[in-house]
């Protein structure tokens, strides 16, 4: 065997110290994912006050649970929230991540936690048509299953169905995209949290948009491209501002937005869109790749209350 000269000895020291430094990285991200989860990361039950549920779809066993708040009375009909986990996190993590249960009884709707699928029940994805991982490989009909929930949970619970929202993070948000362009009948709007629209998208109505990025996201960049911490197949994500553009000019809204800047958001407003509509980002200046205003994203931003506040004003009309 030809022994490996300085110069050869040399590159193959640095590539391996390269992908090292890619490994402990990628792994540093998705601790502080993780993380974000929860003060109690280690919990793997749904908090006080949730249903769990099971459906059978397309050969699937497919599972959720609900919070429902401590107002509901079955009479009066309430929003419907679907929070997403995000790829390889739990829908109990998204509970506690998100904080939404807390919020759904003080405003008094309705949470629902589906989880996605995966090889191990402990690393589900959803296929948001590019990503990821299991779901997206194995073409599981994840817009096929959210709608057939819904009209499950319209059976169990008194739903009123102009107000039917999603909100979820990473690999979540991506499918929240997903249910605006493939549920525009049925999604009144949408919450995507460090998510990527990377589809084609035809929505047959207009829906309501908000969205959270931080501009230091590692995993979903802000400014768009691909990133060797992906879940699954590389795959190169859209831009934040292509996004936003496209919504604007479905929901039929006004170009120019309403601005805004404090150290830590760069706020953007458009308006007068079609059917009461709104399209809304936070700019999350320095975000990483974690729900803004988790105990670890280094931010302020109350993005669970910002979700609820907009989801409130924007029902189908």
């Amino acid at each position: 065997m030809t022994p490996f000269s300085t110069k050869q000895r040399l590159a193959i020291a640095t590539a391996i110290i390269a992908m090292l430094a890619v490994a402990m990285f990628a792994g540093t991200a998705f601790k502080r994912f993780e993380l974000a989860a929860s003060d109690s990361p280690e919990s793997t039950a749904p908090g006080p006050g949730a249903t769990s549920g099971a459906l059978e779809f397309g050969g699937l066993k497919r599972t959720y649970f609900v919070h429902v708040p401590t107002g509901y009375d079955g009479i009066k009909p309430l929003p419907l929230v679907f929070v997403l986990h995000g790829g390889g996190q739990s829908a109990e993590s998204a509970e506690r991540m998100s904080g939404m249960s807390t919020k759904a009884d003080i405003e008094n709707f309705l949470a629902v936690y589906p989880s996605g699928t995966g090889r191990v029940s402990s690393m589900p994805t959803w296929n948001s048509g590019v990503c990821c991982a299991y779901a997206m490989e194995h073409h599981v009909d994840d817009v096929g299953f959210l709608r057939a929930l819904i009209g499950k949970l319209e059976s169990d619970y008194t739903v009123d169905p102009n107000r039917i929202y999603f909100t979820g993070i990473s690999n979540g948000a991506m499918m929240s995209y997903r249910a605006a362009c493939e549920m525009a009948d049925e999604v009144a709007a949408i919450a995507p949290v460090e998510g990527a629209q990377d589809i084609d998208c035809r929505p047959s109505a207009p829906v309501s948009v908000i969205v959270f990025h931080g501009t230091a996201d590692n995993l979903v960049p802000f400014n768009g491209g691909s990133t060797p911490y992906q879940i699954g197949s590389k795959r190169t994500d859209r831009p934040v501002a292509d996004t936003i553009g496209f919504w604007v000019k479905q929901d039929g809204c006004a170009p120019k937005p309403s601005h805004e800047e404090t150290k830590e958001v760069h706020l953007d407003n458009y308006s007068a869109c079609d059917g009461g509509a709104a399209v809304t980002l936070y700019a999350i200046q320095g975000g990483r790749h974690v729900w803004p205003g988790a105990r670890v994203s280094g931010n302020h931003v109350p993005a669970t209350d910002l979700i609820w506040s907009f989801f409130a004003a924007h029902p189908k009309p």
